[in-house]
C-alpha cells in the first residue's frame, strides 16, 4: 500500500495493531530461534527480500509480487516469520520507498501479520499431509500460501472499509483484491512449494513445520521415486 490510500486515523490505528503484533512475535520468537535457526530465519528474510522485488505478470497490465507471508511461518514458525516479513517491508519503505511510510503499519498487519497467521494455521492444519512426502509437503506448502495471499487482501478490503475513500465502492473493491490476490496468490504458491519442498529435500531438520514429525527425512524421496 502507497500513502494516501487510507486516512490518517486509520493509518495511525493499524500502525497500533502492528507495534502490538510484532511486540508479541518478539516474545513468541524468543522460545523459537537458537544458534541453529537464528542463522535461518536470516537467509529467509534475505530471500523473501530479494523475491518481493520480482515481480510477475497476473494480468495485461498487472504485476504481483510474492508477499512471504506463508513461506516464512512454514521454514522459521509464525513467531519469527512474522519479523522476518515485518523488517523486509521496513527496509523497503525506508529505502527504497517501496509501500508508503504512514501505510507501513497497515502493511505490516496484512502482509507480516495477517498473511503468515493465516498461513501457518493452514499448513497446521495440513500438517499430516505435508509429512506424507514430497507431494504433500508441496501441496500444503502451495495451500498455505494460496490461503495467506488472499487473507492478507482481506486485511487491506478492512482498512479500507474504515478509512478509504467513499467513493469507491467497498463491494468493488473486495472483489478486485480477492480476485487479483487469488491470481497472485498461484504464483506465491508456487514459489513457496518449490522452496519449501527444496530445503526439506536436504535438511528437513530445519523446517519449523515438520518438527517433532515422525521420519522426517521421507521427505527426501517421493513414495513414486522410493518405489523406482
Amino acid at each position: 500500500m502507497s500513502d494516501g490510500l487510507i486516512n490518517a486515523p486509520t493509518s495511525v490505528i493499524f500502525g497500533g495493531v502492528a507495534v502490538t503484533g510484532i511486540a508479541a512475535a518478539l516474545v513468541g520468537a524468543r522460545r523459537d530461534l537458537d544458534d541453529r535457526t537464528a542463522p535461518m530465519a536470516g537467509l529467509v528474510a534475505a530471500f523473501i527480500f530479494a523475491v518481493q522485488m520480482i515481480n510477475f505478470p497476473i494480468l495485461p497490465g498487472v504485476s504481483g509480487h510474492l508477499l512471504g507471508g506463508a513461506l516464512a511461518a512454514i521454514l522459521v514458525g509464525p513467531w519469527v516469520g512474522a519479523l522476518c516479513v515485518s523488517i523486509v517491508l521496513t527496509v523497503q519503505a525506508l529505502i527504497f520507498a517501496d509501500g508508503g511510510l504512514t501505510a507501513l503499519g497497515a502493511n505490516i498487519t496484512n502482509m507480516a501479520l495477517i498473511g503468515t497467521a493465516a498461513g501457518f494455521l493452514a499448513a497446521l492444519a495440513l500438517r499430516r499431509f505435508a509429512t506424507r512426502g514430497r507431494f504433500g509437503l508441496a501441496a500444503t506448502a502451495f495451500t498455505a500460501a494460496f490461503l495467506g495471499t488472499v487473507t492478507a487482501s482481506l486485511g487491506f478490503v478492512l482498512e479500507f472499509a474504515i478509512g478509504g475513500d467513499a467513493a469507491f465502492s467497498l463491494g468493488g473493491v473486495t472483489g478486485t483484491m480477492v480476485g487479483l490476490h487469488a491470481l497472485i496468490g498461484i504464483g506465491e504458491g508456487v514459489i513457496t512449494a518449490l522452496t519449501v519442498t527444496a530445503v526439506a529435500a536436504s535438511r528437513p531438520d530445519l523446517v519449523y513445520l515438520l518438527r517433532g514429525t515422525a521420519k522426517p527425512l521421507e521427505l527426501r524421496t517421493s513414495p513414486l521415486e522410493r518405489a523406482s
